[in-house]
């Protein structure tokens, strides 16, 4: 298991990725003041999402629908846990886009190689099952 993401399971029979990318912010507003430079005031965290971007091999995944099992979560929008493999616990997550891309194909016009981006954002709600 390379991650989870509340009941789905990234590997390299479901969906590995290659990329993972995480961009955090904080909230620091500011307020004009009369012959001085604005001030700031730090109000909390701010945005925190995370993309992931990998392959689904044909030889190499059990199901070419894995991608509709993430989709039918996105659609349910609750917030899921994120899980790595190693135990780190990122938070709750909403997914926000998946974007599919098909090439290399079979005959009948089944793919070998589904590359896909997923976006996820993080939310203070609780997680299920966190």
């Amino acid at each position: 298991m390379m991650m989870s993401l509340g009941t789905f399971v990234f590997s390299l029979s479901t969906a590995a990725y290659q990329q993972l990318q995480r961009q955090m912010s904080w909230r620091h507003p500011t307020s004009e003041r009369v012959g001085a430079r604005a001030a700031r005031q730090y109000v909390g965290p701010g945005e925190e999402t995370i993309d992931l971007s990998g392959v689904i091999h044909a030889e190499l995944t059990d199901d070419l629908l894995t991608l509709d099992a993430l989709r039918e979560l996105a659609a349910e929008g609750r917030p899921l846990a994120l899980v790595e493999g190693n135990g780190m616990v990122y938070g709750a997550y909403v997914i926000l886009s998946i974007n599919e891309g098909r090439s290399e194909f079979f005959s009948d016009g089944t793919p070998r190689r589904i590359e896909f981006q997923l976006q996820l954002a993080r939310t203070d709600d609780d997680a299920e099952g966190a």
